[in-house]
């Protein structure tokens, strides 16, 4: 099965594919937003019937100490909605220092500032996403 990965900022939306064997994740781009929450369900519809997704995985950020800040509960709200129009599961991802590990690895592969803030949304949405498919599959080994 294939997944999208979410990684949804304030003002862009990372987003991963895996591959079809639901092994491994990839970055696939970055939409930019200005909160229009309503337009990035819809893309999401959109490149879920194109690229044939099977579930979505939304990074669900939490603060260090488990609760839920208003990142999360609008990560909350954004599967809420996503959920009522999409045919597939959308599942959620603890993603506490997704984006600062997506930084950091693009810092030592010596990327600089600029293509940086351009990459690491897409980049946080590939970690999200390997993840939660590394989980799965160790569930399945159990």
């Amino acid at each position: 099965m294939k997944y999208l990965g979410l990684d949804l900022g304030s003002r862009t939306l990372g987003i991963a594919t895996s591959d079809a064997t639901g092994m491994i994740a990839t970055s696939y781009g970055v939409i930019r937003h200005q909160e229009e929450y309503h337009r990035l369900v819809k893309e999401v519809v959109s490149l879920v019937d194109e690229l044939k997704i099977g579930a979505v995985v939304l990074g669900f950020p939490k603060n260090m100490n488990n609760s839920i800040g208003p990142k999360g509960e609008l990560s909350l709200k954004f599967q809420k909605e996503l959920s009522k129009v999409l045919s597939v599961p959308v599942y959620l991802q603890d993603e506490r220092l997704s984006t600062k590990s997506a930084t950091d690895m693009l810092i030592s592969a010596d990327v600089s500032r600029k293509s940086r803030k351009k990459v690491v949304d897409s980049v946080a949405a590939t970690i999200i996403l390997q993840t939660f498919l590394d989980r799965e599959k160790r569930n399945e080994q159990k």
